[in-house]
């Protein structure tokens, strides 16, 4: 009787520390307060958070019938949808350090290491571009390095590139875990940037 106790205590510590540790408390599950001043740098960084918000939600809960989903045989699933989220997330985080972007090494990595992963690169993004001035921000490029081919473009080209494009695909992924009968969690306020189950 002791030992089976002992056993069943053992088990459920075991749970609770597996539980704990998939369900650690990632960023963006909220839009962080507004920064004080509305310089460029801060506006990108609230165009950031506002994304990775979106995407929290957007990702949380997921099944697996949910990324396997595709609304057409020529599509992307939603699965290679968040693959590409994670990519265009390095893109924004590396140009927050004028980095350059020269492949990935994301194989092998399960859907929670890719999700963390991308949260993580947006929430530093966004602490790395709040509150750098005009001139700041004109010095940051988007750069790609292929073996000795390197090309760079201006930041303007991240607000209508890697971010829109990040934004308009985490849209996707709501839709199709809708199609896929598992809609957004119910609280999620994407005006007011909170969760309020």
């Amino acid at each position: 009787m002791i030992l089976r106790n002992l056993l069943f205590t053992l088990f459920i510590c075991l749970t609770m520390s597996v539980y704990s540790q998939e369900h650690a408390e990632l960023p963006l599950r909220e839009i962080p307060e507004a920064p004080t001043d509305y310089g460029p740098g801060s506006m990108i960084a609230r165009s950031v958070e506002g994304l990775g918000f979106r995407y929290y939600w957007a990702t949380e809960g997921l099944r697996d019938k949910d990324f396997a989903y595709r609304p057409t045989p020529e599509a992307r699933s939603c699965g290679e949808t968040i693959d590409h989220i994670l990519g265009l997330s390095r893109t924004i985080y590396n140009a927050s350090l004028n980095q350059a972007n020269s492949g990935n090494n994301d194989e092998g990595l399960t859907y929670a290491e890719k999700r963390k992963a991308t949260l993580e690169y947006l929430d530093k993004a966004a602490k790395n571009y709040r509150g750098k001035s005009a001139k700041e921000m004109e010095e940051l490029k988007i750069i790609f390095q292929r073996g000795e081919n390197k090309s760079e473009f201006p930041f303007w080209n991240m607000i209508n590139g890697p971010i829109a494009d990040a934004l308009w695909h985490s849209g996707q992924v709501v839709s199709f875990r809708r199609s896929s009968g598992n809609p957004l969690p119910k609280g999620v306020n994407v005006f007011r940037g909170t969760y309020r189950p």
